[in-house]
């Protein structure tokens, strides 16, 4: 029943007459409502106005009774006190009257007035019967009063009176006895849409209920299983993140033993031709004073060029392996490289340097990141001035790059920021952070936060 309903309930769902059809029997339903109660409204304001017939009908006749009981009085004891009773009497069943055919009216009931006509014309000869008799007393001729009292006309027109009365009471029960049964069937018919009404709602409420809890399972079955896949993803994008690091990791060291190869090829190869060919231009140089003293500018040119290719050897060697960075260490290699760059590009390069303990590795990333810092200053920031900071902070080694050039956006995407990307991976090889802040015309700092090796255990001296 419940999967009936449900699929009932998904197939209204996806019409587009579900909600027309929903308002619909929603107003049919409570027009039925509202019909069933003006009915029965009807019906029992129907149902008083009978009550109130029957009452009045029965006052008629106790009425006219107490007329006749009145009159009686009056002709046995001549004494006026029982003509009171009779007087009140006969007003009594003028209202009477006047009330049941504003009654009968209201009712509609055409037959009922009919007889209502009858028992009135019966009524109301009585009542000219008895004023007859006590018009006669009062005159004095008792007897003759007396004769027509005792004659039984009296007795007959209240035997017919009283015929007719019973005869509308029975009709009027039988109206009664109609109405209250159109009443409760008013009343069955409700209380069946009632209980239908409940029965449905209590139906639709377990479906909904069912519906609602399908749903609560299948969100947290599905909330489950999007933690599951971020997990996965988080754990992928780590792993991913490790092999990243491990492989740029790679990649430097490579690089920088590729450098190194390079470094003492020139340094053993390309010195030694250079330094060879200097040699043997110094021994022919007195040879060639002698025998062609012309020759001799053109010898002192080439040694001249021979010096400045064993210098831009040794700078290229520089670039590629720092030797001081392995013969004096971070400090000196870092305030001779920030000299020369001062040199060559004409800027002001202060620096504050402080001892830090790294492992070679990361002061090698340390020479290289104010390297390729010094390089972005160059070529992109337009700076008059660098300062360059190297001490602790937390524990932490902290290199620091600041220039006062343009700046840039940092949250805009740059296609030319390769050297920034290979920077922050080669800092998280070695565990450490990249950190840049710039904004447009307000210059740029990089920080770089990196692991500090820990201090060598004091040996005690032997006793």
């Amino acid at each position: 029943m419940l999967n009936a309903l449900h699929r009932l309930t998904l197939r209204m769902r996806r019409s587009v007459v579900a909600f027309p059809l929903a308002v619909v029997v929603a107003a049919l339903m409570l027009g039925i409502s509202e019909v069933a109660y003006h009915e029965a409204v009807s019906q029992l304001n129907r149902l008083v106005l009978m009550g109130k017939v029957r009452l009045e009908l029965a006052r008629l006749v106790r009425r006219v009774a107490d007329a006749e009981s009145g009159q009686r009085g009056y002709l046995l004891t001549q004494r006026q006190d029982y003509l009171l009773p009779y007087r009140d009497a006969n007003q009594g069943v003028q209202h009477s009257l006047d009330s049941l055919k504003q009654h009968f009216h209201d009712l509609g009931e055409a037959d009922a007035q009919r007889q209502l006509a009858e028992v009135e014309h019966e009524v109301r000869a009585k009542l000219s019967e008895m004023a007859e008799v006590v018009a006669l007393n009062d005159v004095g001729r008792v007897e003759t009063a007396r004769e027509l009292l005792l004659s039984g006309i009296g007795r007959d027109q209240m035997d017919s009176i009283r015929q007719r009365v019973d005869t509308m009471l029975a009709a009027e029960n039988q109206r009664v006895a109609k109405g209250l049964a159109n009443v409760f069937d008013t009343l069955q018919l409700n209380r069946i849409g009632v209980a239908t009404m409940t029965v449905i709602s209590v139906l639709l409420l377990a479906m909904f209920l069912r519906l609602g809890r399908q749903l609560s399972l299948q969100r947290t079955e599905q909330q489950a299983l999007v933690r599951a896949e971020r997990d996965r993803l988080e754990q992928e994008v780590l792993l991913r993140t490790s092999e990243l690091t491990e492989l740029a990791r790679h990649l430097e060291t490579a690089r920088e033993d590729e450098r190194a190869r390079l470094a003492r090829d020139l340094h053993d190869e390309l010195g030694a031709l250079l330094t060879a060919a200097k040699l043997d231009v110094a021994r022919m140089r007195p040879k060639l004073q002698q025998l062609a003293p012309e020759v001799l500018p053109r010898v002192a040119h080439l040694v001249e060029t021979l010096n400045s290719g064993i210098a831009l050897k040794r700078r290229i060697i520089e670039d590629l392996r720092p030797s001081t960075l392995d013969n004096l260490g971070l400090l000196p290699a870092l305030e001779v490289m920030c000299s020369e760059f001062a040199d060559r590009l004409g800027l002001a390069v202060h620096t504050r340097l402080q001892p830090v303990r790294l492992v070679p590795s990361a002061e090698l990333t340390v020479f290289r990141l104010v390297q390729e810092s010094l390089n972005n200053v160059a070529k992109h920031a337009g700076a008059t001035e660098v300062l360059v900071t190297l001490d602790t902070a937390d524990g932490q080694a902290r290199i620091r790059v600041h220039d006062n050039g343009q700046g840039f956006d940092t949250d805009r995407p740059m296609s030319a920021r390769h050297g920034l990307v290979g920077m922050r991976y080669r800092v998280q090889a070695e565990q450490g952070q990249l950190r840049v802040d710039s904004q447009p015309g307000e210059g740029t700092t990089l920080t770089a936060l990196l692991p500090q090796q820990a201090a060598p255990a004091k040996v005690a001296p032997d006793a």
